[in-house]
């Protein structure tokens, strides 16, 4: 399924990621492990990598995470990378949980 993601969603989906990285203001070594590994399977470019690297020392910007501009077809494959990401440090906190009911609700019909 990542495979049919085009240029645009594939950022898309990494910003979405980074953002979830960020939600208790700390982004762990094993999160940073998860989006190298998710960067990898999407094949981004090198100019993309430093893109999201990026986006892990500084958090996306509100405006730039809007759920409603998922594609229909890929928003469980974005809910999926987001619960991965979530749980990527072992813990779920109270705002990670937080955040990803929020991401699912508005994602989903």
């Amino acid at each position: 399924m990542l495979a049919e993601l085009n240029a645009e969603d594939r950022l898309r989906l990494m910003r979405f990621i980074c953002s979830f990285a960020w939600a208790d203001l700390e982004v762990q070594d094993e999160e940073r492990g998860f989006v190298a590994k998710m960067a990898a399977k999407l094949g981004l470019s090198d100019e993309e990598i430093d893109q999201v690297r990026e986006w892990l020392e500084v958090p996306p910007k509100a405006e730039d995470l809007d759920p409603s501009q998922i594609p229909r077809e890929h928003r469980q494959l974005f809910i999926d990378a987001a619960r991965a990401m979530v749980v990527a440090d072992g813990r779920v906190d109270p705002e990670e949980a937080e955040n990803l009911a929020l991401f699912e609700m508005l994602v989903q019909d």
